[in-house]
């Protein structure tokens, strides 16, 4: 092969012409503006074909079907390795070549793939430089350090719940690409496991032979988002997997360093195969050697490594041989491993894994045993999804679902409760970083509801556990428990982010929510051991209720707010939940005493939350100094609906759906006036309340717009403008669970009512 190349003239953004771009102006552009905007649109408005430039598949005299597509949604970023709080890796573009992953708050995390088809080397992973001599035009030196001269060509981008897969072609090669995160409903010991497969699959397409030999390494930044940090290395062997383990040169347990776990472990592991060679250093030097040579120099330097602006890297090199139209697969996996997991309450709370398997090496191997038959689950899984969502809400819901799912899991990790028994935790990604925040759970459970009643089920113990026996001295649900994770160490001075009849409405209404998911003993036991705290609760929202005064409420970026008519629906529909909890508890006279106070309280907040004009419900109650004239969408109407409480009348339900059709914008529909910003996940519980009417699928189909066109790429936001489609803060938060709230209500369905 030659080294030489010619070097790519540079232009500003606004000089791009998109009848003109080369696949060069695609890799440098993907990740900084929508590929949309650059692609142009055939007469029947579909993406045509990559024009001209400099497409290697071309080159070679092949057809190439390149459209940049991504199907059936562009992700804003597409999910990579996405498991628990510290895996949780995103691609920042369409493209897989040409941009580097980051960890979800923005940080890179370089990963690099390299293949060589017979002799000649091609990117399609990353934004690697290689130390390379070159020409240097007409200076006559040479230069050591290059860009990457040539990519594969992307073909198409799949999306699906548990995987984001790619392919790519070139010189009568194909190869695709899967980012497989497992999500496991109902498998304590595989949900537990906190690693995720990528799976390297090569072909030939053209009825050639071609000696094929795949690349692909990590960098140290996987380990911190601090670049001041120091790193060290082990390159293990055990159980038949190759694994490299980073770690900081001095960690600190249980703390946090730019939103990293400064404790643990990254795994980068791959079985051991026939040709496979390793090598860890300089990122230019061992791309080079490989790019150059192929194979590694099995170079490995422990370090300590200074992270740095240019991290070291560590890599893993297959010569797969002479390879047909017989595909070959090899599988990587990527993790993050650390004990302990948790502090609650003083006591460290090992993950649930160590309890399955003796060390990360036996876990590993059974992680690398188990691949084909985790794919086979996570296609009928997927399909699952996919066909159900379809069903409710066509390919915009699709769409939506499969971008939630792995971002809803990816929020949360399984540990051992300080009984030994099985405990989840959730942190508040993006926004305050709290432990198992009440009112982040709450938008996220539909997926659980939905897809995995038990699992809600252990994310709501600790909390539980903590009101009841931890010390929390409130008569009301606590907000969460820990002001930052991993560190749940309560609020037992009572000091926190109240929000009463929020968090105490949200418990009551989930618990609820389990019995009518399952009505399986164990689901009463539950709440009959859980009774005491419950009955606690609705007592205090019995108090407060209809007019729950001036509180804070979930949407704390927009202020505490009095005489709330959607906290109110809320607490009201709770007291009714606490009326279903009664009678699974076997507590027929109190379950009648609840549900007769929530009918009471509906007769005043028809009254006082309907608006004069008739038009539609206020934002607050209204009268006198009231909210004559406001609005804001009532997503808490959702928990009417999934609870069968029946308590909201037929004939608001159709005025609000009226209403909301009329002040939707082009992305959505704002969370209240005066402002134009919305919430995915509120939109979806609307659209659960309001799904016989035609403002459901309107709502789907302009969420989706706003996630499939969005400019900002990174990890779905939930927070962002109805008008301009752009996101506002957050980014992937679990509460984009809420998503899946029309299925939720599906499956709820399927239960008779309670009282």
């Amino acid at each position: 092969m030659t080294n030489e190349y010619k070097a790519d003239s540079s232009q500003p953004v606004a000089a791009i012409d998109p009848a003109t771009l080369s696949r060069r102006d695609l890799l440098r552009w993907s990740g900084a503006a929508s590929l949309s905007a650059l692609i142009p649109k055939d007469s029947a408005g579909a993406q045509s074909r990559e024009p001209g430039g400099a497409s290697n598949a071309a080159a070679q005299g092949e057809p190439v079907p390149t459209t940049l597509a991504a199907t059936p949604i562009r992700p804003p970023a597409v999910p990579l390795a996405v498991r628990q709080p510290y895996l949780s890796a995103w691609l920042p573009a369409t493209l897989l070549p040409g941009a580097w992953p980051q960890f979800w708050q923005g940080s890179t995390m370089q990963m690099a793939g390299i293949v060589r088809i017979d002799g000649t080397a091609y990117l399609f992973m990353g934004d690697p430089k290689l130390a390379l001599q070159a020409p240097n035009g007409n200076h006559g030196a040479a230069h050591t350090v290059h860009d990457f001269p040539r990519a594969l060509d992307q073909t198409a981008l799949k999306v699906t719940p548990t995987c984001s897969r790619f392919e790519l072609q070139a010189a009568g090669v194909a190869l695709v690409v899967e980012f497989l995160s497992p999500i496991e409903p109902g498998d304590l010991k595989r949900q537990s496991i906190p690693l995720s497969y990528i799976h390297v699959t090569v072909r030939s397409i053209d009825d050639s032979r071609h000696k094929v030999e795949l690349y692909m390494d990590i960098g140290g930044d996987w380990v911190s988002g601090d670049r001041s940090q120091k790193i060290t290395s082990l390159l293990a062997h055990a159980k038949g997997v190759r694994t490299w383990t980073l770690q900081l040169e001095q960690p600190r347990t249980l703390t946090e360093q730019k939103e990293f776990a400064a404790w643990g472990s990254i795994l980068w592991a791959t079985r051991q195969h026939h040709g496979l060679s390793v090598q860890s250093g300089d990122g230019p030097a061992v791309r080079g050697q490989f790019a150059r040579h192929g194979g590694l120099s099995a170079g490995n330097d422990s370090g300590p490594y200074a992270i740095g602006q240019h991290p070291p890297v560590f890599g893993f090199s297959v010569d797969l041989g002479h390879i047909g139209a017989t595909a070959k697969r090899t599988t990587f996996s990527i993790g993050h491993v650390r004990e302990p997991a948790i502090n609650y309450l003083g006591k460290h709370l090992a993950p649930l894994w160590t309890s399955y398997f003796k060390d990360w090496e036996e876990m590993l191997a059974f992680f690398h045993h188990d691949a084909d038959a985790a794919s086979e689950r996570a296609g009928h899984l997927d399909e699952r999804v996919v066909t159900d969502a379809r069903e409710v809400g066509g390919t915009a819901y699709e769409g939506l679902c499969i971008l939630a799912l792995r971002q809803a899991y990816g929020g949360t990790e399984l540990v051992q409760g300080p009984d030994g028994q099985p405990w989840a935790f959730l942190k508040e990604i993006s926004s305050d970083g709290n432990v198992s925040t009440v009112d982040v759970l709450y938008p996220a459970a539909p997926v659980w509801i939905y897809l995995d009643p038990g699992y809600l089920k252990l994310l709501l113990t600790p909390l539980l556990a903590y009101a009841e026996k931890g010390g929390w001295p409130g008569v009301f649900a606590e907000h969460d428990l820990g002001a930052a994770y991993p560190n749940a160490t309560g609020h037992n001075d009572g000091k926190e982010e109240d929000m009463p009849v929020e968090e105490s409405g949200d418990m009551l209404i989930l618990v609820a929510a389990l019995l009518r998911g399952s009505m399986a003993e164990d689901a009463k036991a539950f709440v009959t051991e859980h009774y005491r705290i419950l009955k606690q609760w609705a007592d205090y929202l019995t108090r407060n209720l209809p007019d729950p005064g001036f509180q804070n409420q979930t949407d704390d970026f927009a202020g505490s707010i009095a005489h709330s008519v959607n906290l109110a629906i809320k607490g009201i529909v709770a007291v009714a939940a606490m009326g279903q909890i009664a009678t699974a508890a076997h507590q027929p006279e109190q379950a009648a005493h609840y549900r007769s106070l929530a009918e009471e309280y509906m007769k005043f907040w028809i009254q006082h939350a309907t608006d004069p004009s008739g038009e539609h419900l206020d934002l607050t109650y209204n009268g006198a100094g009231g909210g004559d004239g406001t609005w804001g969408t009532l997503y808490n109407g959702f928990a009417d609906q999934m609870l069968a409480t029946g308590l909201i009348p037929e004939s608001i339900r159709k005025m609000q759906a009226a209403w909301y059709a009329k002040v939707s914008n082009a992305f959505g529909l704002p969370l209240q006036a005066p402002h134009s910003y919305s919430k995915t996940d509120w939109e979806m519980f609307t659209a659960a309340w309001l799904a016989d009417e035609p403002i459901k699928q309107q709502l789907m189909e302009r969420v989706y717009a706003y996630a499939n066109t969005t400019p900002q790429r990174l990890p779905f936001s939930d927070w962002y403008s109805s008008v301009t489609g752009n996101s506002l803060a957050f980014r992937a938060r679990p509460v984009q669970g809420g998503i899946f709230a029309p299925l939720a209500l599906k499956a709820t369905a399927r239960q008779q009512p309670g009282s």
